[in-house]
């Protein structure tokens, strides 16, 4: 596998862009390939089989530009898809989940942790087994928050709707005292404002986006894939693919990403 090989990246519509966004600033020499299934989100209210099969055609459309390794940018994906994507996989695959699990087992300080996600993330309860590996006297709560993708997906990321539901889901949270709280869906880093903002000072917000691209840099390092080479004014170093509304999410893409998103691209996924 050659260094200078991109990197693909999924996730079912643009909370992936989070992910995206931070392989870009801490490894900045990398190539990505973009794919967010915009046709088919949420993926957090579908079966296992059904996000497992999506996820499939979405890494077999990934290999068809020689990518070095797959990293799988959504909660739900990662919890229902990961196992069966790494036994198909020749080319190492990662998921968000025992990033950010892993990070939030170490800087509790009380022993309560919140994880709020999708409805599937929070069914699987698979963060509470990565964390009770870590650290068996932690007591995990989980907060299902399925409004908060559609909100994201429309724009409304500092909106009063967007804030009123905030406080009604995560009002539990607060009185049962947990003091870190994980973002369990990578739509959820682009409203950390306001969740920081309701859950106050005292509660560490954990970002599985930014934990995920440290560990893949630390990956990529051991195994000398690391792209070394800087990338030329004008070349295609980021490329990025939808299932539906490449204009809508070009549009949005620009608005949290600063490194000049030029395209995307409208493919049939089924046909993967």
């Amino acid at each position: 596998m050659r260094a200078d090989a991109p990197i693909g990246v999924f996730d079912s519509g643009v909370g992936g862009l989070t992910v995206a966004r931070e392989i870009m600033r801490q490894i900045p020499n990398e190539k990505i390939i973009y794919f967010g299934d915009t046709a088919r989100v949420p993926y957090g209210s579908k079966s296992k089989e059904t996000v497992t099969r999506f996820s499939k055609q979405i890494v077999r459309f990934l290999q068809t530009f020689g990518v070095k390794t797959i990293v799988v940018a959504c909660n739900t994906a990662s919890a229902y898809a990961l196992d069966a994507l790494e036994a198909e996989c020749d080319i190492p695959v990662i998921g968000v989940v025992k990033p950010g699990a892993k990070t939030a087992a170490e800087v509790t300080r009380n022993g309560r942790i919140g994880v709020i996600a999708t409805d599937a993330t929070i069914g699987s309860q698979i963060y509470t087994k990565y964390i009770k590996e870590l650290n068996r006297e932690v007591t995990i709560y989980g907060k299902a928050c399925p409004l908060f993708v559609p909100l994201v997906e429309e724009g409304l990321l500092e909106d009063p709707v967007t804030d009123e539901i905030a406080r009604r889901y995560l009002a539990e949270l607060i009185d049962i005292d947990i003091d870190t709280l994980i973002l369990g869906c990578t739509h959820y880093p682009l409203i950390r404002s306001t969740l920081a903002r309701i859950m106050g000072e005292q509660v560490t917000l954990v970002n599985p986006a930014y934990e995920t691209a440290y560990e893949l840099k630390e990956m990529l390092a051991e195994r000398k894939l690391l792209n070394e080479e800087e990338h030329k004014l004008g070349t295609n170093q980021y490329q990025f693919y939808v299932s539906d509304g490449a204009e809508k999410f070009k549009r949005f893409a620009n608005s949290i990403i600063k490194y000049g998103i030029l395209s995307a691209k409208t493919i049939n996924i089924e046909e993967y």
